[in-house]
């Protein structure tokens, strides 16, 4: 079921996500509250395990809350079906990865195609999209090109196009630097940021770097699954 409210991208009320490991109870989210307006960059930290990338996949729908109540752009996925999540990710959120997560037997225009020709969009109107895409990110001269014959950043920047292939409200990166120099995770971030400016896509960047800090119109401090007002360490 789906309730939009143009002002609010994400609304969390006491969130909780917890796994059963051997006789213990781990708790990746803690009765998380969380409001997040439309149209804002949040530069999302924490030290390793304090819930971000937990919190990453609940909000992009590949988990599911274990108590508590999650509504992203409008859909509740606290009590979504299996069905719609699948198409919530399809049509939603677009994801950014570390490890870019591009099909090594596709080319370049093929992986970023790809997510429109399974949600069964028509096949030219997703090649001229991916076109527009990889024109923007400076990526014509490497359409024909594969994963393993493109730098870091061509993977990223690639991954950011894939991603934005079904034109999503929400954009979320999970480490999207990591595997990048610093020149690199540069470019990426100011794309991430221009696709926030110009494009006024609602964009969360998880990450343990300062490259984003001085771009994000909010950040958010997790530790030990919940929010904290204290300064977040990189």
């Amino acid at each position: 079921m789906v309730s939009k409210h143009p002002l609010i991208a994400i609304d969390a009320r006491k969130l909780t996500r917890t796994y059963i490991l051997g006789d213990s109870e781990v708790v990746g989210i803690n009765q998380l509250d969380l409001e997040i307006a439309s149209g804002e960059l949040v530069v999302l930290k924490g030290d390793s395990g304090s819930g971000k990338s937990t919190l990453l996949s609940l909000l992009a729908g590949l988990d599911h809350p274990t108590r508590g109540e999650l509504r992203v752009a409008g859909h509740d996925l606290s009590r979504a079906s299996h069905t719609e999540l699948t198409n919530f990710r399809r049509d939603v959120i677009g994801m950014v990865f570390q490890s870019f997560n591009l099909m090594p037997t596709l080319n370049v225009l093929e992986n970023v195609c790809l997510p429109g020709f399974l949600a069964g969009k028509h096949h030219r109107k997703i090649k001229t999209r991916a076109m527009e895409l990889l024109d923007w990110l400076g990526l014509n001269a490497r359409l024909a090109h594969y994963p393993s014959q493109l730098s870091g950043g061509e993977m990223q920047r690639t991954a950011i196009a894939r991603a934005l292939i079904n034109d999503p409200d929400i954009i979320l990166a999970d480490e999207p630097t990591g595997n990048l120099d610093s020149r690199n995770g540069r470019i990426v971030v100011d794309l991430l940021a221009e696709l926030n400016h110009k494009f006024k896509r609602t964009v969360i960047i998880a990450t343990h770097s300062n490259l984003a800090d001085s771009l994000g119109t909010l950040t958010i401090c997790l530790k030990d699954g919940m929010t904290t007002d204290q300064t977040c360490e990189t």
